[in-house]
């Protein structure tokens, strides 16, 4: 085979064996694959290249094809990423994207019912990554009249960890200038539990996008998977938004447990107060993340999702 170029990309969309790159921010997405010293380099890793990557790439002469595909020989280091244990208990990790400018976890509170622990996995997760959050709490307009005091205790939760939460609906387009206007010039990860509306999120951003939506099971009102694949879009207002398939589970990744506290904002500054350093604040005479707690400023909920951290931790070890 003969190499026209070596050149660099991102990569826009991974299937699973093939791939779209882009030498951004020019968008012309052409179809790549992976070179097998890759893949074997990645240990512990069920994908070795994400989208958002920024890969080295050779280009066989001719224009790249389906048949004729570009050749990813390198993934250049990443800012940042957002990573999870794959499945439960499992020791290999799955990166769902790279080089981020924001993550927006979507979340609902019903339709599917909301998983707390599940979301502030996520969030601890971007907090180690370095990867900033923003939280979009959708299908406001499903439920909003009936769990007016449910909608106040979320954002209250959140707000005083310290994130940002937008209320959406992609039904309505309630909320949905202040995100686009957040997303705007940025790459954008868009990721959370299965049937809280992402892609309907991603289309309500740019409706001239036509990412799969899907319906909620009526037996469980759980989310039924719809995106497959992970991919990029361009948006209009001049980002990109990276979608994802929904998530069912979110295991940590390479975390020791006398750290997690660390990437609970609200905690890391109460815990500086402890009487004992390090502290778990689980059991310590003196811990002041626990009087914090007892006295309501941190949230019980927030708490009680990092002890079962702590008891996740143990399982994997």
């Amino acid at each position: 085979m003969v190499i026209f170029a070596i050149m660099n990309a991102v990569v826009t969309k991974n299937a699973g064996s093939h791939f779209y790159l882009s030498e951004l921010p020019l968008w012309k997405p052409f179809p790549a694959v992976l070179r097998g010293r890759v893949r074997l380099d990645s240990k512990g890793l069920t994908n070795p290249v994400a989208v958002g990557d920024r890969v080295e790439y050779e280009l066989p002469e001719g224009e790249p094809s389906e048949q004729n595909p570009a050749i990813i020989t390198k993934v250049l280091d990443r800012d940042n990423y957002v990573i999870r244990r794959s499945t439960n208990l499992s020791r290999q990790s799955h990166v769902i994207a790279a080089n981020l400018d924001r993550a927006v976890i979507a979340t609902s509170l019903y339709f599917p019912e909301i998983k707390l622990p599940f979301l502030d996995r996520i969030l601890v997760t971007c907090e180690v990554y370095k990867v900033p959050a923003t939280i979009v709490l959708n299908k406001v307009d499903m439920y909003r009249s009936e769990a007016a005091d449910e909608v106040e205790r979320f954002k209250e939760i959140y707000g005083d960890a310290g994130y940002t939460v937008i209320e959406t609906s992609a039904r309505t387009g309630e909320g949905i200038d202040r995100l686009r206007e957040l997303c705007a010039g940025k790459v954008n990860l868009i990721s959370g539990e299965s049937g809280v509306g992402k892609s309907s999120i991603v289309k309500a951003l740019d409706p001239a996008l036509d990412p799969k939506i899907g319906k909620i099971s009526d037996v469980h009102l759980q989310g039924k998977h719809t995106t497959s694949l992970y991919e990029m879009y361009r948006m209009e207002c001049g980002g990109y938004i990276i979608d994802t398939p929904g998530l069912r589970g979110f295991g940590l990744v390479d975390l020791e447990k006398e750290e997690i506290s660390k990437y609970f904002p609200e905690m890391l500054q109460t815990g500086r107060d402890c009487r004992f350093i390090p502290c778990t604040h689980t059991h310590e005479p003196g811990c002041a993340v626990k009087e914090a707690v007892e006295a309501g400023k941190i949230s019980r909920e927030r708490y009680n999702s990092y002890l079962g951290m702590l008891e996740e931790d143990r399982k994997f070890r």
